[in-house]
């Protein structure tokens, strides 16, 4: 697994998070959790008040790489004594419309992501006049400051892209097709224009609805048989590079699949060599530390980063990792 040295700084921060604390399912519908074994084990939990947090995503239906990110948060919760709440919506307005049914609720703090920015800003004001702590991750790092957050616990879209970008024009790429699954998505946007920076051929865009699989395989078929000299395609999350397989298959394309994000079928992908490589943001260290984050500010006034985001990646993962991370994306937490 090789990484940046940026990514690195979120291992360092884990450990400082580990002395500080002591011993101490898929998205779509908000719920309370209970630890399980899939969280990744853990020790008693602390004997700080009780708090509830609300998680507040763009997640759309199917997306698995929510479902590690909740796992990171549940397990945190569980440790913390974290009432934990999750909610979703695809679209900006309704994402903003569960932040404010959170603050109505009356929670201790807020994780929210960023991926559709402006429609955010007006919600998260109101969190901050409520006096309700946020934390953002995963995208729209470069808003959170601005948007009053604690802090961005993510990776940096556009340097991801440009490792994208590099490892392909290492590999002597000339074409390549970057399939973005959610219109207006800033992050992946700027992952596309990382893998543009950086790579010497030609980096097209191919928009798709990532919520249809059907329809986002059909139209990743049509543009390879269309276009035989694209021999790269760059999926921007775990579902569509399994949509990108079969389309590539149907196509009589042999063209190479890279990937950002991991599940269990990634690593099953890149162990049969059907997909190249995959960029590693580690969703569960980003539920875990936003939650934790969260906790340590309220009993004890702890704020992570510093002002800077708080990286969790991104790591190149290859089939050489495949050994190392089976058991832990069985589980769900990788």
């Amino acid at each position: 697994m090789r990484t940046t040295r940026t990514a690195r700084t979120a291992a360092a921060l884990v450990a400082v998070i580990a002395l500080a604390v002591g011993c101490s399912g898929s998205g779509g519908k908000e719920s309370e959790d209970k630890p399980d074994a899939s969280g990744g084990g853990g020790g008693q939990g602390v004997n700080t008040p009780r708090l509830k947090i609300a998680m507040v995503t763009h997640s759309g239906e199917g997306d698995t790489f929510w479902d590690i990110v909740q796992s990171g948060a549940k397990q945190a919760a569980a440790k913390d004594n974290v009432q934990f709440l999750y909610s979703n919506d695809k679209e900006a307005k309704g994402q903003a419309e569960l932040v404010q049914a959170a603050i109505d609720k009356k929670v201790d703090g807020i994780v929210v992501t960023l991926a559709k920015p402006q429609a955010m800003q007006a919600v998260l004001g109101k969190a901050k006049e409520a006096g309700i702590p946020v934390v953002s991750i995963n995208s729209g790092s470069e808003f959170s400051a601005k948007f009053g957050a604690l802090s961005h616990i993510g990776q940096e879209e556009s340097v991801a892209g440009e490792a994208v970008g590099t490892e392909l024009a290492d590999q002597g790429k000339k074409k390549v097709l970057c399939v973005i699954h959610e219109q207006g998505n800033v992050s992946l946007e700027q992952r596309c224009d990382g893998v543009r920076k950086t790579f010497k051929g030609t980096v097209e865009n191919l928009n798709v609805d990532g919520t249809n699989a059907p329809g986002s395989q059909s139209s990743i078929e049509a543009k390879l048989q269309a276009d035989k000299s694209i021999d790269g395609i760059v999926a921007l999350g775990a579902p569509i590079a399994a949509l990108a397989v079969k389309a590539k298959d149907d196509a009589g394309s042999k063209a190479e699949i890279a990937t950002f994000d991991l599940n269990a079928e990634v690593v099953r992908r890149l162990k049969a060599k059907e997909v190249a490589f995959a960029v590693d943001q580690q969703p569960y260290l980003q539920g875990y530390l936003a939650v934790d984050e969260l906790w340590l500010y309220k009993t004890n006034a702890n704020v992570l980063g510093g002002g800077k985001p708080v990286l969790t990646g991104p790591a190149l993962v290859t089939e050489k990792d495949v050994p190392q991370l089976e058991k832990y994306t069985a589980r769900g937490t990788r």
